[in-house]
């Protein structure tokens, strides 16, 4: 436990001032139902093409029930271009009724509820708890379940195994900011294909698992 806590401190000091992931910048408002739709603008989408395409709609519309107000063809040009975004218009307007029809227009604060929305997976769930909501949930992404490997903090094959494993070992309180701490570290330090190993601060406590060619 103490390798690990010391190793997320040094690796949040390495890390202050670098930018960080798209979500967890509209996160700052702290608005569940923003954390979620910009949540599903972010898959497969570069990190500046969210930002960007999350302001434009949400200039337009930032809560359920003038989303609805949109047709799908607006939302398509708003969000343009983010990955799949003809797919996502039609989940952002089915979330936006499925939220007023269900929950009276705001976003379930639970995750068996969240996973119940169309298009809503574990990462997204997590992150809008997290980040929306300040309830802590650990959000486990391709990062997250790269980097918790590679240090040697658990020894899991899928994100869902990674979740169950940093539960047990990773305190309540270091939940929320875990995912921006490794996404903002494995975007910028330790890379999926040859890391800065030479330059890392965790260099002594990472069993650099799966780590064949470093720089």
């Amino acid at each position: 436990m103490d390798r690990i806590l010391k190793s997320i401190r040094l690796i949040e000091g390495r890390i202050k001032g670098w930018v960080v992931p798209s979500v967890t910048k509209i996160a700052r408002r702290r608005d569940p139902y923003r954390v979620l739709v910009s949540c599903i603008l972010s898959l497969r989408t570069k990190d500046k093409t969210t930002i960007e395409a999350s302001n434009r709609l949400f200039k337009v519309a930032d809560d359920p029930r003038s989303m609805l107000k949109l047709n799908e063809n607006r939302i398509r040009k708003l969000i343009y271009p983010v990955g799949f975004y003809r797919n996502k218009s039609r989940v952002i307007l089915g979330l936006g009724r499925r939220i007023i029809e269900e929950y009276s227009g705001r976003v379930p604060d639970s995750l068996e509820e969240l996973l119940k929305l169309k298009g809503v997976g574990r990462k997204t769930a997590n992150l809008v708890l997290g980040l929306g909501f300040g309830i802590p949930a650990i959000c486990v992404d391709t990062h997250v379940h790269r980097i918790s490997n590679r240090l040697g903090w658990v020894s899991t094959k899928t994100p869902e195994q990674t979740e169950n494993a940093l539960r047990k070992i990773i305190p309540r309180r270091e939940w929320i900011n875990l995912n921006t701490t490794l996404v903002t570290f494995g975007q910028n330090l330790c890379l999926p294909v040859s890391p800065f190993c030479s330059k890392c601060d965790v260099y002594e406590f990472c069993e650099r698992r799966g780590v064949n060619k470093s720089r």
